[in-house]
């Protein structure tokens, strides 16, 4: 266990292996834990670094109103702070968009990218065609916003695994430690919601990136995910795609040896 302090706030983040360097960007709700099974695989060739995005579990809470532009600059004084640049960035959900802002914003300190259905509903409202999607999702998100702005953080978090991200009946088979970091992040998951760039990405700024990026989603998500991998694939010079069978929203957790035979090669390049 270790602290860093980066843009004014202290950050938890753990180091294991040696060679080329490795950063995972958790979602939202979670933490550094939910890498937990997929580490030991990236650690035997690769540093791998985890860390608690700032207002998450071990990480300090500003309790100032957060945006996403603090978080890929976090996520880029990480990566100069351990000396990782350039280092091969991989984001899960939200922290997809983490980190897809910083290869648009500071491309020099990547040397590849992967992100996993970045849940970005902004470019399909942006969209006339797609633009039915991304508010059927936004109305999904407001039904949780909800419950969150009434402190109702274990109702919101059963009904964003239920409804958004995995699936009805999900909630109830995750492991106890998972709902618990769940319902103790949920304010952080209200945060990003009351940023209106949260779920946006800046698509133009995306053509800078020319290393290589990869892409996935899985067979059985919510076909929003795809339609949103689309527009960010047809932006980014050098994506390639990889759709997991069965892999859900975190196939880090569901499918954790074909995630490393996936990510592993692409992490050594």
């Amino acid at each position: 266990m270790a602290e860093i302090r980066v843009n004014g706030v202290a950050l938890h983040y753990e180091v294991r292996g040696e060679g080329p360097g490795v950063v995972l960007v958790h979602g939202s709700w979670s933490d550094g834990d939910s890498w937990a099974r997929v580490v030991p695989g990236l650690a035997e060739s690769a540093t791998t670094v985890v860390y608690d995005r700032r207002g998450h579990s071990r990480s300090e809470d500003p309790l100032t109103q957060g945006s996403v532009y603090e978080d890929a600059a976090d996520l880029a004084g990480l990566i100069r702070e351990l000396g990782l640049a350039p280092a091969f960035v991989y984001g899960d959900s939200y922290g997809a968009l983490v980190t897809l802002r910083l290869a648009s914003a500071i491309p020099d300190l990547l040397r590849g990218i992967a992100v996993h259905e970045p849940p970005g509903t902004g470019i399909l409202l942006a969209d006339p065609d797609l633009r039915p999607i991304g508010t059927a999702f936004a109305d999904r998100i407001a039904a949780v916003r909800e419950l969150l702005e009434q402190a109702e953080s274990a109702a919101a978090a059963e009904l964003y695994v239920d409804s958004l991200a995995y699936g009805p009946g999900a909630w109830e088979q995750l492991p106890a430690p998972i709902r618990h970091t769940y319902i103790r992040n949920a304010p952080t998951y209200l945060d990003e919601l009351r940023d209106p760039d949260a779920l946006d990405l800046d698509l133009t700024g995306l053509a800078r990136f020319t290393d290589p990026a990869l892409l996935t989603q899985s067979d059985d998500s919510a076909p929003m995910f795809g339609e949103v991998l689309d527009l960010i694939d047809l932006a980014l010079p050098k994506a390639e795609r990889h759709l997991y069978p069965g892999g859900g929203h975190a196939p880090h957790l569901s499918r954790p040896e074909d995630w490393v035979r996936v990510v592993l090669p692409r992490v050594l390049v």
